[in-house]
């Protein structure tokens, strides 16, 4: 459908290298631990490769490949620069202090620092590493390459070379998509939504959507959630109470007012994560787990549209069932690609030597988070095609165009 050489797609369906790396890490009670770390490198045509250092326990080749992929087809489809990379070490972080994290970092780091650079390969931030530990893995690139550019890592602080707004990217760029496709089907005025899911994607995108006239009705963490039957919540309130009670479930936020565990006051009741995917609402965002929508349970999906900001939300099976329902569904390569559009936009003010301010990084995402939107609406009609299938035509034909023969 897309076009596209057999060698080239088979050429796609394998990465260019994998880096298997061991290292040894000496903790605080003076043992040493060997680690084990990933750094999958899936394809460079039409840039460096780019993807994000996760740290779990269940960190594996698999999974670091898969998503590899994934952020070379994230890339393709919002059309920046880059290809796609992921990287990880197996360690449950929660258990190492300040100091051992930083040595595991700082190992970590020196083992790849051949393989990355700002024109080769550049991390981020993923699952369970931040501002901090991009700190530390730049300052060790740097002690072991002598090179001091601040483009090899994206998401630093911003006092080190990182970006303004990039917290709130993938979130803001989940509105963006979401403004976008409202603008081409029908929908009720103030859309009713459903979030599963609070970190900083969920609570994010929460408070864009409540400040432009969405009505965030449900809302789930880890821990469980809250669908209020009336009234919609007050996303500031609800991030004030979490941040104090540790779980969204008791914090029946309206209108500023949060008083806790009042259920009747405001009609609402409390709803698991299974329970909220399910709501009579307009809207239903993942923004958490994977496989969350399955063939189990897609045919009790009553949302009009899936805005996919969790990565994999939805399973193949379950997409056939939705598209025969006639649900919309956005997919993540698309809805949660804001992220890496403001990590390359951190690199190149690194790689001019300039300091974007927040309005420039806000402007030069919503052109670009709707010029992508666009761009896989149009293909999507032109083809008859779900606009997965649009974003992923988008993207392989964009990665083809730059295969080594067609230069």
């Amino acid at each position: 459908m897309a076009g596209i050489s057999p060698v080239v797609l088979e050429l796609l369906e394998k990465p260019n290298k994998e880096i298997n790396v061991f290292f040894p890490v000496k903790l605080d009670n003076g043992k040493t631990l060997i680690f084990k770390g990933y750094r999958v490198q899936h394809n460079n045509w039409r840039g460096p490769y780019k993807g994000g250092i996760r740290y779990h326990s269940m960190v594996d080749l698999d999974e670091i490949r898969a998503l590899a992929l994934w952020m070379a087809i994230k890339c393709a489809v919002v059309n920046i620069p880059f290809g796609g990379a992921k990287g990880g070490v197996e360690v449950d972080p929660k258990k190492l202090s300040k100091s051992e994290l930083e040595s595991l970092t700082r190992a970590y780091t020196r083992a790849i620092a051949s393989d990355i650079g700002p024109t080769s390969d550049v991390p981020a931030p993923d699952v369970n590493t931040n501002a901090q530990i991009m700190g530390w893995m730049r300052s060790e690139y740097q002690k072991v390459t002598q090179d001091n550019s601040l483009g090899v890592i994206t998401g630093k602080d911003t006092r080190s070379g990182g970006i303004e707004g990039r917290e709130e990217a993938t979130g803001l760029g989940g509105y963006l998509v979401l403004s976008s496709l409202i603008r081409k089907i029908k929908l009720p005025k103030n859309p009713t939504v459903a979030i599963q899911g609070f970190g900083n994607v969920g609570s994010n995108i929460a408070k864009y959507l409540s400040e432009n006239g969405f009505r965030i009705v449900a809302l789930s963490d880890s821990k469980g959630g809250i669908y209020l039957r009336r009234g919609q919540f007050d996303i500031v309130a609800v991030v004030k109470c979490k941040k104090e009670g540790g779980r969204i479930a008791g914090c029946y936020c309206v209108n500023s007012v949060c008083d806790l565990g009042n259920k009747l006051k405001f009609d609402g009741r409390d709803v698991t994560n299974k329970e909220i995917l399910e709501l009579p609402v307009d809207i239903v965002i993942p923004a958490a787990l994977e496989n969350v929508i399955s063939a189990k349970n897609a045919s009790k999906i009553k949302a009009k549209v899936v805005l996919e900001m969790a990565n994999g939300p939805t399973t193949s099976q379950s997409d056939k069932i939705l598209a025969k329902r006639g649900i919309v569904v956005v997919p993540d390569i698309l809805a949660n690609s804001g992220g890496v559009v403001v990590s390359y936009f951190e690199w190149k003010q690194n790689k001019e030597g300039l300091k974007w301010g927040r309005s420039k990084v806000v402007t030069d995402l919503t052109k670009r988070m709707s010029r992508a939107f666009t761009e896989v609406w149009q293909i999507a009609q032109d083809k008859k095609v779900s606009l997965r299938q649009a974003a992923y035509i988008l993207a392989l034909k964009r990665i083809a165009s730059r295969y080594p023969q067609y230069r």
